[in-house]
């Protein structure tokens, strides 16, 4: 069934989630602001529909924190100077925290879920106000972990114990079957083309063409042992960021059948992920192609 919602171009709008601490009155203020938004018992977060909703909702959530006023302020920056975090990632600021930390996947996890935290791509850090604090202490030990184990002299470290052994050498093969870009799917249930889907074994991709050439189960078991003699080849590529853009996030989470078949439809938070990660890469990519500059005849 096709979503009842799409812009006039006839192009499914993109969507956006927001979750905050449960008070009548605010939300009631949201839904009148944002009329659109409906509540995702999956995603436990309100969903808003639209190009500019990021836009629109980091507005509402600035103006919400603001409304909270000086009281949760002043108790939040009284609790930091009671129970300070000391920390190399934390700074202090006049309304509140900035936490600068190596990538880290936990790490984002944990501050999503931090009442009013919000990431500034000009400074490259997330914000969080004082009024927060108490959540933010919470999950701390956490993130500094995570934090730690993404340090590069840690990772170095990780990746020297690993060399010449069992776990290095799986890694190599692991990585050489990666750079093939191919994945099993079931012959009887293929995915589309052309369309990003999530697979089991690498995220969100878009499957490009199915070969039909049936899988050798004994030279694959390793890396694809859901895999049996019914399946065949496909090929994938990356999904480009206006793909994953376009692309009408899944209602309800992968049930048995399509996690045996190894492919689904990608669900909202997915697809926020794989956007981050395509914007990434878009931007690299772009970066390279100034610095290499005109080609000279």
């Amino acid at each position: 069934m096709e979503p009842k919602d799409k812009e006039s171009n006839g192009q499914v709008p993109p969507v956006e989630t927001v979750a905050f601490p449960f008070d009548r009155m605010m939300v009631a203020r949201f839904r009148e602001m944002f009329p659109r938004a409906r509540w995702s018992d999956s995603l436990k977060a309100w969903t808003v529909p639209g190009k500019t909703a990021r836009r629109r909702i980091d507005r509402w959530l600035s103006a919400e924190a603001d409304r909270r006023g000086l009281f949760d302020q002043e108790r939040g920056r009284d609790a930091y100077d009671f129970e300070p975090i000391l920390s190399p990632y934390l700074e202090v600021h006049d309304t509140g925290f900035r936490i600068r930390t190596p990538f880290s996947r936990k790490v984002v996890e944990e501050l999503r879920q931090v009442p009013f935290a919000r990431w500034n791509s000009d400074d490259k850090a997330w914000e969080i106000p004082f009024a927060s604090y108490d959540e933010l202490q919470h999950r701390w030990e956490v993130i500094e972990g995570a934090a730690k184990r993404n340090e590069p002299d840690e990772r170095r470290k990780r990746a020297a114990a690993r060399k010449g052994s069992d776990e290095e050498a799986k890694a190599r093969r692991r990585a050489r079957e990666r750079r093939r870009r191919r994945v099993p799917v079931p012959a009887n249930d293929l995915p589309p083309v052309g369309r990003p889907v999530v697979t089991s074994w690498y995220g969100v991709v878009v499957i490009t063409e199915v070969t039909g050439e049936l899988i050798d189960t004994g030279d694959v078991a390793e890396f694809y042992p859901e895999a049996d003699s019914d399946f065949v080849w496909a090929v994938w590529r990356n999904a480009t960021l206006e793909e994953l853009v376009h692309t009408w996030p899944a209602k309800t989470n992968p049930g048995k059948s399509e996690r045996r078949r190894g492919w689904w439809r990608p669900l909202l938070n997915d697809l926020r992920d794989a956007r981050r990660v395509a914007k990434t890469r878009e931007r690299r990519n772009s970066l390279v192609s100034a610095s290499s500059g005109p080609d000279i005849p």
